[in-house]
């Protein structure tokens, strides 16, 4: 658990960054499987889909705290499509970007 804990520290602090899960894994001291199976038990979710969860919050923090627009914000968390941020965005939050900070606004 506490392996875990240190590696959801560094994802967070250095989430725009690629993801290797075999970076992941040895800094945990875990084979790539063991580890993705520990994080996932943890978290409840990959580790791909943590750190995508964690960009997509604080693009929607961006866009909200800082009037930043969706392309700026996607740019800024690690995205290279702005097309690819809408897709998940509106996956996560049920909205495209630009209606979910909106409605956020007027809520």
């Amino acid at each position: 658990m506490q392996r875990i804990a240190e590696v959801i520290k560094r994802l967070k602090a250095d989430f725009v960054q690629p993801l290797r899960i075999e970076d992941l894994a040895e800094q945990a001291k875990m084979s790539a499987s063991s580890f993705h199976h520990h994080f996932k038990a943890v978290t409840s979710m990959s580790p791909l889909q943590y750190q995508k969860q964690l960009k997509l919050l604080e693009a929607r923090r961006l866009m909200l705290a800082e009037n930043s627009d969706a392309s700026n914000a996607a740019y800024r968390v690690g995205y290279e499509s702005a097309s690819q941020f809408s897709r998940e965005y509106s996956r996560m939050f049920g909205a495209l970007p630009i209606r979910d900070v909106e409605h956020l606004r007027t809520a």
